[in-house]
């Protein structure tokens, strides 16, 4: 039983969501057969199991797909889910259709599946139900803390009953589709060209059945020029994915106007021996499309100016909505700083279609003079009113007049308490002013305006933030022993929002580096400001000394405990520079991918955890690495290997193959070119690391301290013969023993517990290290007096060593110092 809450009255009444569901079912199945008869069961989904997106699959051509037939909701891209799923892979929907048994999945059961990491919302709870017969799989999705109840389950077992009856082979990629098309439908096979049509929408386009040839040119050849580049971006496979198209253009008739056709159809996969077909039909839209107002003018530019972010971008909209519509021959957009004029936008932008005195006075093309050296543009900004003036006009300055030889607008844009610039508009032959000619002017001068303020505010609001990101991003990265590193940032171009993608590299000690790069959810201050938090929590962990998956599991705490509602992924590989080992760690984020010495390459097959932020007891396991010296490793985020028209798996596989045929002796020109096929629809990061290996290995040995009374000279004895071992003279060997002596007393004296002695030798320069279980940091006196018994061994060890100080570990402390040894 659900609780409604009546519109009407505010009561809580309760009702039965099954028997309703059932109800609404067969009336939507009764209907005739249409295309839309499936979105409307899939809608009943969402009606009576409170699901956000509802998606049926239905097996394809090969039999081995479960292909997106439709969808319904929120968009599916939102919750990652796919146009197809293999039917033998690991997938909810390929389970419940292989098993015939629904599955009810929260996010810890999601967690086991692949494509978790595709989904980006927390709190997603999945149902997967199978479509009776065989024909393929329900899949409903929501954020519901306490999953579908019984009532939501028996509602979506009756919805995959329904679309039993009703998504058929036609409303996905079965063999209906492939019967000869009918009235204004058609199928065009993507390789080939040919297209079937129907009679109807050889009509539309002027043709007789006996004079069509079945090639998809002859029905481009018959429409309007201005419109085949968008009708060409999706009759082009190459630029498309599968799903649904949607567009209008116009095709020539040989008496009267061109008339309005609407093209709607779903890019198919294809089977074996069968090629990706676009499937759909033809319409007249003619009666949808009167010819143009200036009303509809004015509505159109109000519309682009809404999502115009830059000031370029108002500057393109102006252009596109005034221009070709007033026959104008050039529009020139600026805004008004102090008493200046800066020019944004030219159309066209040649420097020969503009005056000649605004090439050789105003400083090249651009005129940024004073407006005191315009009168007329003066006046115009003063009063706030639209001019013009019309062919012939004498009382013109020369800069103006070239402008607009046959007419002249001058439109202020007004802002907020002041201009916010200028836009003018000029013909070349006479030009006749009508009286909604100057409305329409009037009316997007305004528009333009307003849109100049937001677009001045939005970009200072932008700067700000982009600023931030580039702040909390590392300037530079550190030389590495044996290795080299590079790494690039680019920002989206879809959108002005920055985003929390970062990346880092941690020197650590013995020779070890931390790889890190991550991507926090979505684009926004609040995401710039998390990653910078992530990063500086990775840091810290890893300067801590702890093991690669205590580092990241910590940073999932830390996350969990900050309460956001945004989550992380992250990659962490740990690097032993002298080993050419490395362990990995991911948490949700696309795995390495690793260029061998000889050139080949693989996806490492690395295991992985949840996102940071999603579950509180999430484990992260470790996957270990091998490398040789010339080893290249790529880490990057999704921006790079994912869109809307790249699955991940693809991506990866594209970046692996083109990592494989690069050059990695020039690291930053192999960063370069992998970003150079970026979709650039989302922030990309990308991490490179070529192991060299080290030239010199250092040599090491360490030792346990035992807590007896004569552990110093144990301690001495052990140095010794250690320094021996290695070739240093015992003329050499005074201080490093004086030294270890300090340290190792200092330790026993001031702690409690294990005490550790390690000697690292490279280069002859000697670096001693002892660790303690005591997390207080050894404090160099200030003042000793002659009664002074303590406090003097760190200032024996600051005098005597090059360098010394102290490090955090896992459970305690090290203090170390170094010494040149002369031999």
């Amino acid at each position: 039983m659900t609780d409604v809450v009546d519109a009407d009255t505010g009561a809580t009444r309760s009702d039965s969501a099954p028997p309703r569901a059932e109800i609404a079912l067969k009336t939507v199945t009764a209907a005739p057969a249409t295309p839309e008869r499936t979105r409307r069961v899939l809608e009943q989904a969402l009606v009576f199991s409170g699901a956000a997106l509802a998606a049926v699959y239905l097996r394809g051509d090969d039999g081995r797909t479960l292909c997106l037939a439709e969808s319904a909701g929120v968009p599916r891209t939102l919750y990652g889910l796919r146009e197809g799923y293999p039917v033998d892979g690991l997938s909810p929907a390929a389970e419940a259709h292989r098993t015939g048994r629904p599955l009810w999945l929260g996010p810890a059961e999601l967690a086991g599946f692949p494509d978790a990491r595709r989904m980006p919302v927390r709190d997603i709870h999945l149902a997967a139900l199978p479509v009776p017969g065989g024909g393929g799989c329900l899949l409903a999705m929501g954020e519901r803390p306490a999953g579908f109840g019984p009532d939501d389950r028996t509602a979506l077992a009756l919805v995959a009953e329904a679309l039993a009856r009703t998504a058929g082979p036609a409303a996905g990629t079965g063999a209906a589709e492939s019967e000869t098309p009918h009235g204004n439908a058609f199928s065009l096979a993507m390789d080939s060209g040919r297209v079937e049509v129907g009679d109807d929408l050889l009509d539309l386009f002027g043709l007789e059945r006996e004079a069509f040839d079945g090639r998809v040119e002859t029905l481009l050849g018959l429409t309007v020029p201005e419109d085949l580049p968008s009708l060409m971006s999706v009759v082009e496979a190459d630029h498309m994915s599968i799903g649904e198209r949607e567009l209008e253009f116009r095709v020539l008739r040989p008496d009267g106007p061109p008339r309005w056709l609407r093209l709607r159809g779903r890019l198919l996969p294809g089977g074996e021996g069968r090629p990706v077909r676009l499937a759909g039909t033809v319409a007249d839209a003619s009666a949808l499309r009167p010819e143009v107002t200036d009303v509809a003018r004015v509505q159109k530019l109000a519309a682009a100016l809404a999502t115009a972010g830059t000031v370029r971008d108002v500057g393109q909209a102006v252009v596109a909505a005034l221009r070709k519509p007033l026959r104008a021959d050039r529009i020139a957009l600026a805004e008004l700083e102090n008493d200046r004029l800066v020019v944004t936008v030219l159309d066209p932008p040649a420097p020969e279609s503009w005056p000649e005195l605004w090439q050789s006075e105003w400083r090249t093309e651009w005129p940024d003079a004073p407006v005191r050296a315009m009168p007329t543009l003066a006046a115009a900004l003063r009063d706030g009113r639209a001019r013009i003036w019309p062919a012939g006009s004498a009382d013109l300055e020369p800069a103006l007049a070239e402008v607009g030889p046959g007419g002249l607008a001058v439109l202020p844009l007004p802002g907020v308490g002041r201009m916010a610039g200028a836009c003018l508009i000029g013909w070349d032959t006479p030009h006749d002013f009508g009286p909604d000619e100057r409305a329409l002017l009037t009316a997007s001068a305004g528009l333009a305006g307003q849109a100049l303020t937001r677009a001045h505010a939005f970009d200072a609001e932008h700067e700000l933030v982009a600023m931030l990101q580039r702040q909390l991003l590392p300037r530079r990265l550190p030389k590495l022993p044996g290795g080299v590193a590079v790494a690039r940032y680019l920002p989206a171009t879809a959108g002005l929002e920055v985003g929390g993608d970062w990346y880092d590299v941690i020197p650590l000690p013995d020779h070890h580096v931390a790889l890190v790069i991550g991507d926090v959810q979505g684009h926004s201050a609040g995401a710039a400001t998390l990653m910078g938090q992530m990063r500086t929590a990775l840091r810290a962990y890893a300067a801590e000394g702890h093991p690669p998956d205590v580092v990241v599991a910590h940073a999932n705490r830390l996350l969990m405990e900050l309460e956001t509602d945004l989550f992380a992924t992250c990659c962490y590989v740990d690097v032993d520079m002298e080993a050419g080992t490395a362990w990995c760690v991911r948490a949700g984020h696309p795995p390495p991918v690793l260029r061998h010495p000889d050139g080949a390459t693989d996806i490492a097959e690395a295991d992985g955890g949840p996102p940071l932020g999603v579950l509180d007891r999430a484990e992260f396991p470790m996957t270990p690495l091998r490398l040789l010296p010339g080893t290249v490793i790529a880490l990057t985020t999704d921006g790079l290997v994912e869109s809307a028209e790249l699955d991940m798996d693809t991506g990866l596989d594209r970046l692996a193959h083109e990592l494989s045929v690069s050059d990695p002796a020039h690291l930053g020109l192999v960063a370069d070119a992998l970003l150079g096929n970026a979709h650039r629809g989302d922030d990309v990061a990308l991490l490179l690391m070529r192991y060299d290996g080290m030239a010199v290995r250092p040599l090491r040995e360490g030792w346990t301290v035992w807590r007896v009374p004569e552990a110093a000279r144990h301690a001495r004895r052990f140095t010794k013969r250690s320094l021996r071992s290695w070739g240093v003279p015992a003329e050499a060997m005074d201080t490093a023993l004086l030294a270890v002596s300090e340290l190792v007393t200092n330790a026993l004296v001031h702690t409690d517990g294990r005490v550790r002695l390690d000697l690292t030798l490279i280069h002859r320069r000697l670096r001693i290290a002892v660790t303690d279980t005591s997390p207080r940091t050894p404090v160099k006196p200030t003042h000793l007096g002659w009664e002074s018994t303590g406090g003097r061994g760190i200032l024996l060890v600051e005098a005597m060593s090059d360098a010394w100080g102290t490090v955090p570990v896992s459970g305690g402390k090290q203090v170390w110092c170094e010494l040149q040894l002369t031999y």
